[in-house]
Parts: C-alpha cells; sequence; structure tokens
C-alpha cells in the first residue's frame, strides 16, 4: 500500500503523475486528504481524495507514504500530525518515504536526511539539514526517495515503481509512457 497525502495547495503534477504511474504498474495507491476528503491543488484544481487522513493505517500492509510539494502544500502537509506520525512510522520500520520539490524539506526539518543524498526544489537546499545534495532530479539513498520538482514528476513515479516493482515494470511504462530515451 502507498499513501499519497494531498493537502491545501499540494502540486498537482508532483502527486498526480506518480499515482497515475504507481496505479499503472498495478500498485495499490490511496489518495489521502489532508484536512479534507476535497483538495484544492496551488492550480486551483479540487481533487477527490480516496480516503482522508483520519482513515489512514500505519501496519506492516503499508510500503511508502509520498509527500507532494508546492505552497503552501508543503506547509500543510508539515502541520499535521498525523501525517508526521506517517512520516515516523515510515522512518521507524525500513519503509519508503518519497518526497518531491519542497517537500524533502518535511524530512531535512526531522533530521532524516543526515548524511543522505536528496534533492528538493531550488531554494529549499537549507531545509535539507545534514544532507548531500544531489544533482540528479530523483535521488534515492536507501528508503528515502527525493525530486527537484513537477518537471520529472513522471521520472518520480517511474523510480518508484522501480522500487516497489522492478527495473523492467519501470522501464516497460516509460515505453508504453512515450517519455523514454
Amino acid at each position: 500500500m502507498v499513501y499519497v497525502f494531498l493537502a491545501e495547495g499540494f502540486e498537482e503534477m508532483e502527486a498526480l503523475a506518480p499515482v497515475d504511474i504507481l496505479r499503472r504498474a498495478g500498485v495499490e495507491v490511496k489518495t489521502v486528504g489532508v484536512g479534507s476528503e476535497i483538495v484544492t491543488g496551488s492550480h486551483k484544481i479540487p481533487v477527490t481524495a480516496d480516503i482522508t487522513v483520519d482513515n489512514i493505517v500505519l501496519d506492516d500492509s503499508l510500503d511508502m507514504i509520498v509527500l507532494p510539494g508546492g505552497m503552501p502544500g508543503t506547509i500543510n502537509l508539515e502541520s499535521n500530525t498525523e501525517v508526521l506520525a506517517a512520516v515516523d512510522y515510515c522512518a521507524d520500520n525500513n519503509r519508503y518515504i518519497a518526497a518531491i520539490c519542497a517537500a524533502p524539506s518535511i524530512l531535512g526539518h526531522k533530521g532524516l536526511l543526515e548524511g543522505r543524498y536528496a534533492v528538493c526544489f531550488p531554494g529549499f537546499e537549507k531545509d535539507l539539514k545534514g544532507a548531500l545534495i544531489s544533482t540528479r532530479q530523483v535521488a534515492v539513498d536507501g528508503k528515502y526517495i527525493t525530486a527537484k520538482g513537477a518537471g520529472c514528476s513522471i521520472k518520480f513515479g517511474l523510480k518508484l515503481v522501480e522500487l516497489l516493482c522492478s527495473r523492467d515494470k519501470a522501464e516497460s511504462l516509460e515505453a508504453n509512457l512515450q517519455c523514454g530515451k
């Protein structure tokens, strides 16, 4: 199970491209509304979440959480105790944590990126406390996956498929999406 958290002001591409790609790969994904079931993104697109944050289950069925960026979406994610509990659960139980754009700052503020390669939207590097700043669009270090921003949302989603399924599955999807080389 993968939870993709949607807080008011989230970046639509950074949330929905990975959801789409993961579902194409056959991964069970739930979008999680933070604050309400209908959440409006930073570009005023309302999205109806599958569940709300008070319905998440933190147990062995959880493989990954995804934190989209956007403003004020990232701030709204970080101010929610249930979202932070999910981050803590994943960190404590060796589960994947994926964050894109400004959202890696949440992990940095918690000290989870200390000594790890990470990337974020330019200007947020100061918030990645102790991280080794990568030059890649998508950086993977152990169970932590970070990405620069909306422009690499598909690449981010494909990396999540590679980690949860296989490289072959990710490459097949990339070819079918016509975004490869």
